[in-house]
């Protein structure tokens, strides 16, 4: 096994996270999934109206840009870059997914013509996911003009989440390894290695 000149063995194993800061971030993603959903069947979404459903859809979305925008600092400024990405997704995509099943469950509840009748929390949560991985297996429609509006728009923000979302988190975790100055992720300019 060779390393760049001047690494020893020894910097390399500091240069990775223990297996208590991989089982203590597992845990914390864990727990923020968990509490997120909890929360989500928690709130009674069935007695909500339309402006109310529309702004909290919006304030939603202000906020996901503002938790990426945080972890993406989080990720730069981590010691572990590449350990705070992950989290970092794992956080932010189950907000999003979330996002808009709530926003779907409190469509529903607004009209039934919405989607073709009441979504529980659950078949919000499904609809959301079927859109996000493009299954769509059609149990669930959107039936009326609003209700495809928030489709499409969780269809476009599906592929930025999926393009945009990630390069960022990828840039700043290569930002932040380059800012740490880690072993092997940049040629020695002597030997080109």
């Amino acid at each position: 096994m060779t390393t760049p000149a001047g690494v020893t063995p020894q910097d390399q194993a500091e240069a990775r996270p223990s297996s208590g800061k991989i089982a203590c971030t597992a845990l914390r993603v864990t727990g923020s999934v968990a509490a997120l959903v909890a929360l989500y069947y928690l709130l009674p979404l069935d007695h909500s109206s339309a402006p109310a459903a529309i702004t909290f859809l919006l304030i939603g979305l202000a906020g996901f840009l503002a938790l990426v925008a945080w972890h993406v600092r989080l990720i730069i400024r981590s010691p572990f870059p590449g350990l705070r990405a992950v989290e970092s997704l794992a956080t932010i995509v189950p907000f999003f997914l979330l996002l808009f099943a709530v926003t779907y469950v409190v469509l529903a509840a607004l009209s039934a013509a919405n989607f073709g009748g009441h979504l529980t929390h659950t078949d919000g949560l499904y609809f959301t996911v079927t859109v996000f991985s493009t299954v769509g297996f059609g149990d669930i429609t959107a039936k009326t003009e609003t209700a495809r509006l928030v489709v499409t728009g969780q269809m476009i923000a599906d592929l930025i989440i999926l393009g945009l979302a990630i390069k960022v988190i990828v840039g700043a975790f290569r930002r932040g390894q380059h800012r740490r100055g880690d072993p092997g992720q940049h040629p020695d300019p002597s030997t080109g290695r």
